[in-house]
């Protein structure tokens, strides 16, 4: 279906969508700020933290926290919300869960991986502080102790603070995508597991979403390349965090025939809500629970302590618009089949197919889908989305989804070949 418009006649608007990158680039367009990613190195190979401590004295905070060795650390202050963020390289954190997280003007903090080589500790404030000290020092038996104190200040102080450690960081200019091997007859599906790092998503109890929708992106994977007829790529495959706008940019960056993103969410005032629900991207939602869950999702840049936004860029305004109507086509026949086969295997909410302004489903040349698996805050669908036996049902559908979504477009193609002889 969705190549079947090519040849001297005319082109797809994905195709068209593809030169007028060109007059991007040429124009000079700038793109939201994502961090870059590079190659991780084994977990084992990091630096332990272990031993957190918050303590409160008069007008400071203090966090230690024992690390393995010694590292190089960062640390600034961030406005709207309140905030200190520190980077480091990465880290295993190995922080028990009885550790204290809040004391004085410090209401919580939390800590994970941000890219493949560095992690962060995000510290949320309740009242303005500023940076007093940050070290690391070594302590006896080759170990390293970092120190973030903090101390309360006018909010005036406060905002100098952040505006002078705000790094305005222009991305360079997109790279056209590269096109596919001579020979690559596989279709391109990206699977988007949410969340992730220092990212954890909904959590209940000792379950978090990221761990959740992994688990069920990698079981999906390996069911579709079983088949030989997908190359399929995962925006993360571990426990890291990846923005927004880097989980688009990597379906753009394959030229994704389908992008999938996973999560499963949480309705604390409603745990009798339960169900998988299929989403696309509209500006306008289905429903104000729609619209929540997306004004949710997309924040979560600023779960990681990230200040980039949305951005739409109208590229060759008609050309894009073309691009985007195409689109819209393809995901709409995606999203629909999808809901008919999860329906026969899994339950799903009561209105199963809905829409809203998410941001990861923005590419406009890549039809998207976005699967919330069902919800954590439903004592039901918690048991289920942590039973094998339940994934591999949900799984079966979205692979058998995919693979009607790809049978009809084959077909659709021959019955053009057919016509033209």
């Amino acid at each position: 279906m969705r190549h079947a418009v090519q040849g001297p006649e005319g082109r797809s608007s994905r195709n068209i969508l593809r030169g007028a990158a060109f007059i991007a680039l040429a124009c000079g367009l700038i793109f939201a700020s994502v961090p870059a990613r590079s190659e991780s190195k084994p977990q084992n190979e990091y630096p332990v933290a272990t031993d957190a401590r918050l303590e409160q004295s008069g007008d400071s905070v203090r966090l230690t926290m024992t690390m393995s060795s010694m590292v190089e650390i960062e640390a600034w202050v961030q406005a709207s919300p309140d905030r200190v963020i520190v980077e480091m390289p990465s880290t295993n954190f190995q922080i028990q869960g009885s550790a204290k997280k809040a004391a004085g003007f410090v209401s919580a903090y939390r800590y994970g991986l941000f890219t493949a080589d560095r992690a962060r500790i995000i510290i949320d404030l309740s009242q303005p502080a500023t940076i007093a000290r940050t070290e690391v020092k070594p302590v006896r038996g080759g170990f390293g102790e970092l120190t973030i104190e903090l101390k309360k200040a006018a909010r005036a102080d406060f905002l100098a603070e952040a505006a002078k450690a705000k790094k305005v960081q222009e991305a360079p200019a997109p790279a056209l995508p590269a096109a596919k091997p001579r020979g690559e007859t596989r279709r391109v599906v990206v699977i988007d597991p949410g969340h992730g790092g220092i990212d954890p998503g909904t959590m209940v109890a000792s379950i978090s979403e990221k761990s959740v929708v992994l688990a069920f992106g990698k079981a999906l994977k390996e069911q579709l390349e079983a088949s030989g007829r997908y190359r399929v790529v995962m925006t993360r495959d571990d426990d890291r965090f990846v923005s927004l706008s880097d989980r688009v940019q990597t379906g753009r960056d394959e030229q994704a025939d389908l992008f999938i993103s996973i999560h499963a969410d949480s309705l604390m005032q409603a745990q009798d809500v339960r169900g998988a629900t299929v989403y696309t991207r509209s500006e306008r939602a289905t429903d104000a629970e729609a619209a929540k869950l997306a004004a949710k999702e997309n924040e979560a840049d600023a779960a990681a302590g990230l200040e980039t936004r949305e951005e739409v860029q109208d590229v060759a305004g008609i050309l894009m618009d073309l691009a985007r109507r195409e689109t819209r086509t393809f995901t709409g026949v995606f999203a629909r089949n999808l809901v008919d086969k999860l329906g026969g295997s899994i339950k799903m909410h009561k209105i199963p197919l809905r829409s809203a302004r998410f941001w990861v489903l923005s590419a406009p040349d890549v039809p998207s889908v976005l699967i919330e698996l069902g919800y954590m805050s439903s004592p039901k669908d918690a048991e289920l989305l942590n039973s094998p036996e339940w994934r591999g049902k949900a799984v079966t559908a979205v692979s058998a989804a995919v693979e009607d979504y790809f049978a009809r477009e084959r077909a659709s193609v021959g019955k053009a070949a057919e016509n033209r002889n």
